[in-house]
């Protein structure tokens, strides 16, 4: 099916473009998005009339979204999920949940502007594509974590089991001071009596 672009789509074309796609893919996305009609002789008409206006009210939500853009550009979020010990979440983070996120820091965006690549199954921080409009994309950091404690500590690029570590260390070396200071005062006392 032939239709005519209202907005740029990515990996297809420019507003006022007149592209084939599948007769899936324009009935079901593109014609009830309102970001495409037919290519009729009619909707041609239509859209050359009233393609000024098309493309002021684009060039207003473009600048628009680029202002929102930079402010959210590299904003970080921290989601807290629960999690194995190797770091697999019980679960995955989903659009919904980054995007309340997103929301929650003061932006408003809506689920379907957040582009996953991938499935986000592991604690750590992850890079996140947020579509503001087809023309300007932004990155966000998603930092998930068992805690807050947790996510500051991936915040600041140190590794979760290395923090870990060294506190298990450093109790230990404060409990084998405590037994080696009793034992001293024990045999000082044992020495005096």
């Amino acid at each position: 099916m032939e239709v005519v672009l209202l907005e740029r789509v990515e990996k297809l074309g420019q507003m006022g473009d007149v592209v084939k796609v599948k007769n899936g893919y324009a009935r079901n996305y593109l014609l009830p998005q309102k970001k495409a009609l037919r290519a009729s002789k009619e909707n041609l008409a239509v859209f050359e009339s009233q393609r000024a206006q098309l493309e002021a009210d684009n060039l207003s939500r473009r600048d628009e979204a680029a202002k929102v853009g930079e402010k959210l550009d590299g904003e970080a979020v921290v989601l807290i999920r629960a999690a194995s010990d190797s770091q697999q979440l019980y679960g995955s983070v989903s659009t919904q949940d980054i995007a309340r996120a997103v929301s929650e820091a003061g932006y408003t965006i809506s689920r379907k502007q957040v582009v996953l690549d991938k499935v986000l199954k592991t604690l750590g921080l992850h890079d996140i594509k947020v579509r503001l409009h087809p023309e300007v994309t932004v990155n966000v950091t998603v930092n998930i974590a068992r805690s807050n404690e947790e996510a500051e500590i991936q915040a600041r690029g140190e590794s979760v089991e290395e923090v870990a570590e060294a506190k298990l260390d450093a109790r230990d070396e404060a409990v084998a001071d405590v037994f080696e200071s009793t034992a001293e005062t024990e045999d000082e006392d044992n020495a005096q009596s």
